[in-house]
């Protein structure tokens, strides 16, 4: 499973609450984002890391030296990539050109989760693709978002409809994916032919048939908003009480 973190957007909201720089230097649990989240991908057990930056030359790629430490694993190349991408599923596709073939592990910047449920998500990607899925969500009943993108799922947790309708019992997109190699290819399909946004991309997948499985996790923080960064910090803070 190689990693990819998508880090293309400009950070306006953030910024209009005060908060300066790129999305990926902003500090959540007492690291920048991107310093957490190539350590988490790392730490998981990615084969490689591609970083997809709207800014790279001002951000400072970590070293595994701590991270792998007593692991017995070779450290995953790390490789960033800088992307003036218009759109999120543009930045996806990019993202996955880049990446070595395989499966892909795939979270955006702005995501915040504990570290149990990385691995339970990871865990569960894995999973899944092994068991025949084209891609899988991290979904959470946390709802704390403008526009959350609602996730329909059977019993077996395989998602049935994903779009802007409620689900009962709450479920919502946590900004975590996994693709398999039949999925990468399909996004660069949907890409040829017009669509810009992931979540788009996500729902006609669904619709189309493709078996999208999801791996629940209790909540995931996306830090849109200063609001969001309180929240996460403070959640993260508590992270082994």
């Amino acid at each position: 499973m190689h990693g990819l973190i998508l880090a293309g957007g400009e950070g306006t909201r953030l910024a209009a609450d005060g908060i300066g720089g790129p999305k990926a230097t902003v500090a959540v649990g007492g690291q920048p984002q991107l310093v957490r989240l190539v350590g988490m991908l790392g730490a998981l057990g990615c084969e490689s890391i591609t970083c997809m930056l709207r800014d790279a030359e001002s951000v400072v790629v970590p070293s595994f030296d701590e991270v792998l430490d007593g692991t017995g694993r070779a450290p995953p190349a790390v490789r960033v990539v800088t992307c003036h991408t218009p759109s999120s599923l543009h930045t996806l596709v990019d993202g996955l050109a880049a990446v070595p073939r395989g499966d892909v592990f795939c979270t955006m910047v702005d995501t915040v989760m504990r570290a149990r449920d990385w691995r339970a998500v990871f865990d569960g990607a894995v999973q899944a693709i092994s068991d025949g899925a084209d891609a899988v969500l991290a979904v959470t009943p946390y709802v704390d978002d403008e526009r959350p993108l609602w996730v329909h799922r059977d019993a077996a947790g395989v998602a049935r409809a994903i779009g802007e309708t409620r689900s009962d019992p709450p479920c919502v997109t946590g900004g975590v994916y996994a693709f398999s190699p039949r999925a990468r290819t399909e996004a660069a399909t949907a890409r040829r032919q017009g669509a810009s946004r992931m979540r788009g991309f996500l729902a006609q997948m669904v619709a189309d048939g493709y078996r999208v499985a999801t791996v629940e996790v209790p909540r995931i923080v996306d830090v849109d908003r200063r609001h969001d960064l309180d929240i996460a910090n403070a959640w993260l803070g508590t992270e082994n009480e």
